[in-house]
């Protein structure tokens, strides 16, 4: 496996230098305790927004996004669970958002996920916050197993949009793990999950860098 040296400084000369790459790979990323203050509305939020961006053009989605808010009650999981025909018909007729029927039957199920998770800790957020550094892997898998329609890029994608330090299986990452062998198994696998884990673990001690900065840098390297 490529030390994360070698892959730095690829990406640097594809990319204009250091400080291009820096400017290029630089993320907000939220502290255990910004992450335990956001609400459960927000999460679910988050989630439902990469669920209906995946296979979708996301700038539309964004655009469309406080037609959603509307629709959706703000998100409030305890509203979303009070859903019914009634108001499955109002949505899958709303043209102020995307109507996709599946995805949105898809949302009380992420409310109870995101309910149930974070029971014991005081809400969702205090859950992930708690959630091993080293293993963020495993809270895809959480997320996928409790939730529905969660699973791919959508998880982690949901994730990192409220600040949690996540590498994703975009593209270029997934075609970089998949050459230089990091992996043998699928990624949608948990072997193929804890392989990348292991190996962004790894890259991590060697140098300092987030999970999202070593895995925007490995895209760079090769994109």
């Amino acid at each position: 496996m490529e030390h994360f040296n070698d892959i730095y400084q690829r990406a640097c000369e594809r990319h204009g230098g250091e400080a291009a790459l820096k400017a290029l790979i630089a993320s907000p990323l939220a502290t255990d305790a910004e992450l335990a203050a956001i609400t459960d509305d927000r999460w679910l939020s988050s989630f439902t927004m990469s669920l209906f961006q995946s296979g979708f053009v996301w700038k539309i989605i964004r655009s469309k996004w406080p037609e959603f808010e509307r629709a959706f009650f703000g998100f409030d999981p305890e509203k979303m669970l009070m859903l019914d025909e009634r108001h499955f018909d109002r949505l899958n007729n709303d043209t102020g958002i995307v109507r996709h029927a599946k995805k949105i039957a898809a949302v009380p199920a992420n409310a109870r996920m995101v309910l149930e998770l974070g029971k014991e800790h005081g809400g969702f957020g205090a859950f992930v916050a708690q959630w091993p550094k080293d293993d963020i892997t495993g809270l895809w898998m959480m997320i996928k197993k409790h939730g529905k329609l969660l699973g791919g890029n959508i998880g982690p994608y949901g994730l990192r949009r409220l600040g949690v330090d996540t590498f994703a299986f975009t593209g270029d990452v997934s075609a970089y793990l998949r050459h230089h062998q990091v992996i043998d198994a699928g990624l949608g696998s948990k072997k193929g999950m804890q392989q990348a884990q292991a190996a962004f673990n790894q890259w991590h001690q060697q140098s300092g860098l987030s999970l999202t900065a070593i895995s925007k840098t490995i895209a760079f390297s090769i994109g």
